[in-house]
């Protein structure tokens, strides 16, 4: 579940029709470019007005007038500003267990498979893109139930996205019952604490699933400070706005963390098909490393 752009923003336009700040084709050139060089995310023309709603909130919390003051602001305060025009910008999208389809492979092939080929009991996972930790906690669960730590198994998962924001709520581990409803009341018991008084209504992931996940903030274009190996990659939903040449140089930095033969995962919605061939399609969006 990762990051990925919306459309669907109520834009303010207050005083019959007219927006609230004035807002031009220069401006929303200087703000994409800067979005793509420092993500790799495109935004498209259609997304201008998303755009407008997402950053017509900042320019009031600034006391700005206009998206050019704001571009302006942006020009003398980069370093300070871009972390909230990224998590202005981007919108994560994730439920437990989505694309269940995944998870059971993890549970059915792979983990056998991981079994058979680790003998020292230690297993790695890169949830990359993680917005506020269903997904990675899905993978906790799906790992500890296939090698509990009673039979001395080492997993542990790295969790990364670019939002500041969303990491905070993974961090933290709590969601509503609502979040949580699609999960099996006898995992939900299992892995969740239910929340009382002030927190009726909560629960959190219990202290062995957040034991078990570390959450970084990583820009994917940037630096990858991991030193060893992952044996398999979630990274769905994350890359369908990175232009080709950008996926291709991801998928080779993948490929060179993984495992021989480790498996990377992607988004119903994306495909290596002509971006890599490092990889092989073994199922629905779940691929192995080739070389």
């Amino acid at each position: 579940m990762g990051t990925t752009t919306s459309s669907d923003e109520n834009i303010a336009r207050p005083n019959g029709g007219d927006r609230e700040f004035h807002f031009t084709d220069k401006d929303f050139q200087f703000l994409r470019e800067l979005v793509s060089t420092h993500t790799g995310i495109k935004l498209a023309d259609a997304k201008r007005e998303m755009v407008y709603g997402r950053l017509s909130r900042r320019l009031r919390q600034l006391g700005l007038a206009s998206f050019a003051e704001y571009c302006a602001y942006l020009q003398e305060n980069i370093d300070a500003e871009i972390g909230t025009l990224i998590n202005a910008i981007t919108t994560n999208l994730t439920s437990f267990f989505r694309e269940r389809h995944h998870f059971e492979y993890v549970t059915q092939t792979l983990a056998p498979m991981l079994e058979k080929s680790n003998p020292n009991k230690r297993i790695r996972v890169w949830s990359a893109g993680c917005s506020t930790g269903a997904e990675p906690y899905s993978l906790a669960m799906t790992l500890r139930e296939a090698f509990p730590s009673a039979r001395g198994w080492d997993v542990k998962i790295l969790a990364t996205d670019i939002d500041t924001n969303v990491l905070q709520t993974a961090t933290n581990g709590v969601y509503s019952e609502k979040d949580v409803a699609e999960i099996p009341p006898a995992q939900v018991k299992r892995w969740f604490m239910k929340g009382k008084d002030a927190n009726a209504g909560n629960v959190r992931a219990n202290k062995e699933l957040r034991d078990m996940i570390t959450f970084r903030q990583l820009n994917l274009l940037g630096p990858w400070p991991m030193r060893s190996q992952f044996d398999f990659i979630f990274c769905r939903n994350v890359v369908i706005y990175f232009d080709k040449d950008t996926q291709r140089k991801l998928f080779d930095r993948y490929a060179d963390i993984l495992v021989p033969e480790g498996h990377i995962f992607i988004g119903h919605s994306e495909s290596l098909y002509k971006v890599t061939e490092r990889f092989r399609l073994i199922g629905q969006t779940i691929y192995r490393k080739t070389g």
